[in-house]
């Protein structure tokens, strides 16, 4: 499939202040896309993308006093198929895991550990270790936190989106990635494009979606503990340990949000191949405004 991603953020600032941005799709991806990447900053001013070790691309920049605008637009090719299924697939030894694997297991920013490692033992410490395991604790984390728009704070950690049974995408992801490196399973953090893709059309609007991944066996593989279905479509834009690792927009001084939509939509054969189509999808995109979600 074929997707058009983009995004558009609006932010003021008081005085110059540098920033990263987390926009572009990460660096084992950029062969897929279709079209040159398109990145608009006004005011007009240099930048420079980089990428970190994890190949995390970052946008890097001082925004003046005042208004800044950032707006990126791509297009880029997906697999059809959705996230694969491996029921089989079993647990690696902790004595076995590779050396980069052992950080995802400790406590971070958002994932405390030390708060649900009781819960996690208790619960589900009885499961089959490997994907059954990670799949019972998905299911779980579906079923403890009602996606609210509404309950979005900066400072919730897993706990906290446990205790109050709300949160947004993040928060399932933390919740669950936390129950997995309690039980020693690798866990990280995924942010990326989705949106609607593959599914009907919901409510909200599109946003920056996060997911996990988690290592079993040799490998890592891909969860998602807010819509606990296999979804297609997805763009990864980031790993880290939480989201603390990963924002969308790292400023390094005051700034405040004042506009944020993300576009995810899948483009037909004729969209595809009419003349001007990727001008009029970029112009559409410059020109709607969604509320922040998360």
């Amino acid at each position: 499939m074929h997707l058009r991603i983009g995004c558009q953020i609006e932010f003021h600032c008081d005085t110059a202040t540098p920033l990263l941005a987390l926009v572009h799709p990460h660096s084992s991806l950029v062969a897929d896309l279709e079209s040159p990447e398109q990145l608009q900053v006004q005011p007009d001013r240099a930048y420079e993308v980089l990428a970190d070790q994890a190949g995390n691309r970052w946008c890097r920049l001082l925004a003046p006093p005042g208004r800044t605008s950032l707006h990126y637009a791509a297009t880029i090719h997906c697999p059809d198929e959705t996230d694969p299924v491996r029921a089989t697939v079993g647990p690696c030894r902790i004595e076995a895991l590779p050396i980069d694997t052992y950080r995802f297991l400790n406590a971070s920013t958002y994932c405390d550990t030390a708060a649900l490692m009781d819960l996690a033992w208790s619960r589900f410490a009885a499961i089959p270790r490997g994907w059954p395991l990670v799949q019972a604790i998905c299911d779980w984390v579906h079923e403890q936190i009602r996606f609210d728009y509404a309950a979005v704070t900066p400072e919730k950690r897993a706990s906290d989106a446990l205790a109050e049974g709300a949160g947004v995408c993040r928060d399932y992801a933390h919740l669950a990635i936390t129950l997995c490196r309690c039980l020693n399973i690798p866990a990280r953090y995924c942010t990326g494009y989705l949106g609607y893709t593959g599914i009907p059309q919901g409510e909200a609007p599109v946003d920056f979606s996060a997911w996990f991944e988690v290592f079993l066996t040799d490998r890592w593989y891909v969860f998602d503990a807010r819509h606990n279905i296999p979804r297609c479509g997805r763009v990864l834009i980031a790993r880290g340990r939480d989201a603390a690792d990963v924002p969308f927009l790292r400023s390094f001084g005051a700034h405040q949000l004042t506009g944020f939509e993300v576009i995810t939509e899948e483009l037909t054969l004729s969209i595809r191949c009419g003349a001007g189509a990727d001008q009029a999808g970029d112009a559409a995109l410059l020109g709607e405004t969604n509320q922040l979600g998360g």
